[in-house]
């Protein structure tokens, strides 16, 4: 999987931009391809996605937008089509707090979004997206905050903990003393 393309900004459509890199033109589909400036070396953050029918290429201006985009279309029923328009329209923070916050009204007005795929939306990632903000106000907490992640713990939680633990300890010592309050 390619993780981002650096190179000159040649074309603007509607939905895609194409960067050339080495004399070669790669068509990358894009949530608002007027973002990027014609003419102007750029790094794009891939998504490569191949089907027996398709080869394509998703850009974004940044790693979190990327991880936002991978997590919206393992939700079922949510493909690349569809989560496009969802981060031309609205903003990364903005997405994240309406899925927190169980905002249907936010959810739908996206296109070819209903009720239905909204509900689902939150059911499947609700808890499981941080912004980066929210990581920014974990106060040099990162590395703690990704490893009770990825031991599932959920935001809220995770952010229930980080003002009682001890940031001066080693990150070894911090995860220790972080589960010991995750059990109280």
């Amino acid at each position: 999987m390619y993780n981002y393309i650096y190179g000159k900004i040649v074309a603007q459509e509607s939905n895609y931009i194409v960067v050339e890199n080495n004399n070669i033109g790669y068509t990358i589909y894009v949530a608002n391809p007027f973002s990027f400036e014609l003419e102007r070396e750029a790094k794009v953050y891939l998504y490569n996605q191949i089907r027996e029918d398709e080869y394509s290429l998703y850009g974004f201006k940044s790693e979190e937008e990327r991880n936002l985009f991978l997590k919206l279309i393992n939700v079922k029923g949510l493909g690349p089509k569809m989560a496009m328009p969802m981060l031309a329209t609205g903003s990364i923070a903005g997405i994240i707090d309406a899925i927190n916050r169980e905002n249907i009204l936010y959810l739908t007005k996206f296109p070819k979004i209903g009720e239905k795929l909204a509900r689902q939306i939150i059911l499947d990632l609700k808890g499981k997206l941080v912004s980066k903000n929210d990581i920014n106000l974990n106060g040099g907490f990162d590395e703690l905050v990704s490893v009770l992640e990825s031991l599932g713990y959920k935001t809220a939680e995770i952010k229930k903990v980080l003002p009682k633990v001890n940031a001066s300890l080693s990150i070894e010592e911090q995860i220790k003393e972080a589960l010991k309050l995750m059990l109280k």
